[in-house]
């Protein structure tokens, strides 16, 4: 008798499943345009709420409202694709956040103010400053709320990923290893050569500087205690409060080098590893 052999995934399926993915994805953002537009609109004036008696669907104001939102929309695409490919697939901070909704919000009013102009030139009116100004003012405070709610959980999605599943590809010599972040419990510096430190203890020698490395890993999971060290949060096993307003920091991990195994963090730096650890 012959046993049917659970379907394979290949990688024709993964395209599949990842197609789908983003396609749902995509619905999702444009049903929340519509949903948004639809809101605003019947918001707008006291004649678009639904229980008014002289109530009319706000056909015109929905449709130029949905258009607006769309534009809004593929800016926010477009950008969030650079800033994904660029920043979020290898850490995701409130700095590169800002700066995204910054420089969307400023692509947006650099097209809206000719766009603006444009549209009124064509309908024959002439353009004023102030319902040019107001209007954008008006279109950013949208696209701001617009935004935050299309692409919060994208962001928060990266943001898990970038935590979880990174790793770091070490170079020492002819060799080349990988190594997760989560598996390193510490890089330091000792005699102008850089190790690192896996959770089982082992030691693994680098061709980075720990400048260059700081650089390079997630300050969400690793911290910079001093020109020796950079830990990394789930390798820490206790903190103990000494001398001249001082932290003595000990790792889970043995480490042969004693001046290691307890590390020192200091006053200056204290108040940033505490919001760091915690």
């Amino acid at each position: 008798m012959s046993t049917k052999q659970p379907a394979k995934n290949t990688p024709n399926t993964r395209d599949h499943s990842t197609t789908r993915r983003a396609a749902w994805n995509l619905f999702k953002k444009v049903m929340l345009f519509m949903i948004f537009s639809l809101v605003v609109n019947h918001l707008a004036t006291r004649e678009s709420f639904p229980d008014g008696e002289s109530y009319r669907f706000p056909m015109e104001g929905f449709l130029s409202s949905l258009a607006l939102c769309t534009f809004i929309g593929i800016i926010a695409y477009l950008n969030f694709k650079f800033y994904e490919r660029k920043y979020f697939s290898k850490k995701v901070e409130i700095k590169s956040i800002s700066w995204y909704m910054v420089t969307t919000l400023g692509y947006i009013t650099i097209m809206y103010i000719p766009l603006g102009i444009l549209l009124n030139k064509i309908a024959g009116g002439e353009t004023e400053f102030y319902y040019l100004l107001t209007g954008l003012l008006v279109t950013l405070l949208v696209s701001f709320i617009l935004i935050g709610f299309a692409y919060s959980l994208d962001i928060y999605n990266l943001y898990k990923l970038s935590i979880k599943d990174a790793e770091i590809t070490i170079e020492s010599g002819a060799t080349i290893t990988k190594l997760s972040y989560d598996n390193i419990a510490c890089f330091y510096s000792e005699n102008k050569i850089v190790y690192a430190v896996q959770i089982d203890g082992k030691t693994i020698t680098s061709d980075f500087t720990l400048n260059a490395l700081e650089e390079k890993i997630n300050d969400q999971l690793f911290f910079r205690a001093n020109r020796q060290i950079i830990l990394h949060k789930d390798a820490v096993d206790h903190i103990e409060k000494i001398e001249n307003g001082k932290l003595r920091v000990q790792l889970k991990t043995a480490i042969e080098n004693k001046a290691i195994h307890n590390i020192t963090i200091s006053r200056y730096k204290r108040e940033a590893f505490m919001n760091w650890f915690q």
